[in-house]
């Protein structure tokens, strides 16, 4: 962390591209340590490097000249240091051209299209009813069956249609051929528990559609929260639910019932009962009493009874802050007097939310309100319409990269890679490969010795070949104990995979060659974690390690730091003027401040305080409305205190110690040390300014 701290204020002098032999037609500015270093790309980094308005005058040019040489000595020290060979640094600047290639790894066309729909369907906020049926993404195909026969059985019952026996027979039949010798008890529970489910289903008679999704949901859905819910819920917007099922809610009208929708959970059947403009977002304050079902041993009867009260201190003028600091029972949010982060559709529970945007007008609060966590009253604080596109594109932009619908830019980007480069599939090798497939990839054991003696190519892309040799290291160091999974379909999922990542990884590897912006980038940073680990060693951590080095410095420039006038005194501020007379009485027999303050403190640790210091102009209001001079200065008023102050005597100006200016004597110290380190690189590493190239660049 502390490196990347400063890597920003490195990169302000880091240059675009690698120097190389100037032409005529771009002639060399600088010739540092035998390279020549052309104008065009001075003229680049000079511009990049200052304002839009950028200042073409003499002293300008001339001395960021000087500067881009120095950085230029630098990187050519670290480079003889062989610092960019060691291995703490060649991984971190591939963990830095990771992130940095992510944006040229994804079909940009496709990331755009997604965000704007992201944005179109944030206007609109949707309620839905899901029922769940759970399969795994990479399960087998008898249990991918087994839940799309179970979802479609469900949604026969929902839409109006009786359930077939025949069907319910073929289901049972199919799920109890599930069961093996390998099976436990609780396999064969869970599947007795589904057939339970659909034929309770099949036993009931719904007067209503609605009731009829309900009763499915808490007969059969294996979303756990439907047995409570009847798969209600609530309102949500985008990119709060995985892509799949979102698009499939946002596409169906109010009232139907989806098909069978995958996604990573299984397949779902969704029934939109609701869509409504979008809300925006609100930020609120509540205050919050627990209640019976929240806290064990309370009394629902007293969490009333204190909600009521305080919901009519409020009323009577009460302030919302004090109350919920004194008494909500969030205690997260009281200390802050109650206020909740900002949150929009689908973050708080219905109740609160439904509560919360019904506050039209800020320092509006509600009556109480009942949720599952106990009673509220809320306090609208801002109500925030949803922005607009250009607003929130940055926003979309980081939410969409981590959502599940990233990887359809990823697989459209993949498919160009192909297309690009004329991938090409060898199905003999892959057919060859996969008999040396068993059960030990199921378990994560498989090796890569067991295909020792394949060869042959499995695919090739551009102008690398792609082996069986390759693959079988790639599943030896991506496998992982998956016993509930046939171990084909492992290795297919795998070899999938691993032409994917092979793809993005050679596209990766041409980003310098393609990309002039990517190199220019990769360059910088690369120079930047150089400079900035040789310069720790030569001047920040150095400066701070070398106290002998520093205390050198302090004595050879402490007039540098010196203090001003000041007056040494102590200030007595007491709670009014009968404490202020009796602590003058008891100073005359007492020198000792702590034990004076015991006195007088006695009855209440507010009477009075001292504080001793030098104190410089401008630093104290007292200090500098009083005389300098040696005494007891008279009683003076500072709001509803008294005050008064001994002066003991007046400072002359001298060198301050190195503690007390350690900081600003350690920042020049490595100023210093920097200054000597260039005038070493300068007389190690030749460097000629051609003064004639210098003079094109400035407009006079």
């Amino acid at each position: 962390m502390y490196k990347k701290l400063f890597l920003p204020a490195l990169l302000f002098v880091c240059f675009i591209g690698l120097a190389q032999k100037a032409d005529k037609s771009d002639p060399a500015i600088l010739t540092i340590a035998g390279e020549d270093v052309s104008k065009s790309e001075f003229e680049r980094v000079f511009k990049k490097n200052n304002t839009k308005e950028t200042n073409y005058d003499r002293k300008s040019v001339e001395d960021y000249v000087q500067l881009y040489i120095n950085y230029k000595l630098k990187v050519k020290e670290a480079m003889e240091q062989g610092m960019d060979t060691a291995k703490s640094f060649v991984d971190e600047l591939a963990g830095y051209r990771k992130q940095l290639a992510q944006p040229y790894l994804v079909d940009k066309d496709v990331t755009d299209n997604l965000l704007k729909e992201a944005y179109e369907r944030m206007k609109r906020d949707v309620r839905a009813s899901h029922i769940l049926a759970k399969c795994n993404p990479d399960a087998l195909p008898k249990d991918t069956l087994e839940a799309l026969q179970r979802i479609n059985i469900i949604r026969d019952f929902v839409t109006g249609k009786a359930i077939d026996q025949k069907q319910l027979s073929e289901y049972e039949s199919t799920v109890k051929k599930s069961l093996n010798a390998h099976s436990t008890k609780s396999d064969s529970a869970e599947v007795d528990k589904k057939i339970k489910g659909l034929k309770d289903l099949a036993a009931q008679k719904p007067s209503s559609s609605e009731e009829r999704f309900a009763l499915a949901a808490k007969l059969s859905s294996e979303d756990p929260s439907g047995k409570e819910n009847g798969g209600d819920l609530g309102y949500f917007t985008a990119l709060q639910m995985v892509y799949p099922f979102e698009s499939a809610a946002y596409n169906a009208k109010p009232g139907e019932v989806t098909q069978p929708i995958r996604t990573r959970f299984g397949y779902h059947i969704i029934k939109v009962t609701d869509s409504r403009p979008a809300q925006g977002e609100v930020k609120v304050a509540h205050i919050m009493v627990k209640a019976a079902a929240t806290i064990k041993g309370d009394d629902s009867t007293k969490a009333v009874k204190k909600i009521n009260e305080l919901y009519d201190s409020l009323k009577a003028g009460k302030s919302f802050d004090e109350l919920a600091q004194k008494y909500s029972e969030d205690q997260g949010s009281a200390r802050q007097a109650g206020v909740l982060p900002v949150f929009g559709t689908g973050r708080m529970v219905p109740e609160f939310e439904k509560a919360a945007f019904a506050l039209k007008n800020v320092g509006d609060y509600s009556q109480p309100v009942r949720t599952a966590y106990g009673w509220h009253i809320i306090k609208l604080l801002e109500k925030k319409p949803l922005g607009s596109y250009e607003d929130l594109q940055s926003d979309l932009k980081q939410k969409v990269s981590k959502d599940s619908r990233a990887e359809l830019s990823k697989s459209s980007m993949i498919k160009k890679i192909k297309a690009k480069y004329n991938f090409k599939e060898m199905p003999k090798a892959k057919d060859e490969f996969m008999k040396v497939i068993d059960s030990t990839l199921s378990a994560g054991k498989w090796t890569a010795d067991k295909a020792a003696a394949l060869k042959n190519t499995m695919f090739t892309l551009g102008d690398k070949n792609y082996s069986q040799k390759d693959f079988a290291e790639y599943i030896a160091s991506h496998q992982s104990k998956r016993s509930e999974t046939n171990a084909q379909a492992l290795a297919n999922n795998l070899y999938n995979e691993w032409i994917n990542e092979s793809a993005l990884a050679y596209e990766e590897a041409k980003l310098d060659a393609e990309y002039p912006e990517f190199k220019s980038l990769m360059q910088e940073y690369r120079d930047g974690i150089l400079l900035f680990e040789l310069t720790d060693k030569k001047v920040w951590s150095k400066a701070v390690k070398d106290t002998s080095g520093l205390q050198d410095f302090y004595n050879k420039n402490k007039n540098n730091y010196m203090w001003g006038e000041r007056l040494e005194a102590k200030i007595y501020t007491c709670a009014n003027a009968d404490v202020a007379k009796q602590t003058r009485s008891l100073m005359k027999t007492i020198d000792d401040d702590d034990t004076l303050m015991a006195k007088i403190n006695k009855t209440s640790q507010l009477n009075l305080s001292v504080k001793y210091g030098k104190f410089t102009k401008g630093e104290n209001d007292i200090i500098d409305s009083i005389a300098w001079t040696p005494g007891i200065t008279k009683d003076m008023k500072k709001k509803d205190q008294v005050v008064f102050v001994d002066v003991i005597k007046k400072l002359a100006p001298q060198p301050k110690s190195l503690e007390e200016a350690k900081g600003l004597i350690t920042a020049d110290y490595q100023s210093y040390l920097e200054k000597e380190w260039i005038d070493q690189l300068r007389k190690k590493y030749p460097v000629v300014v051609h003064k004639e190239v210098v003079e094109t660049i400035i407009k006079k």
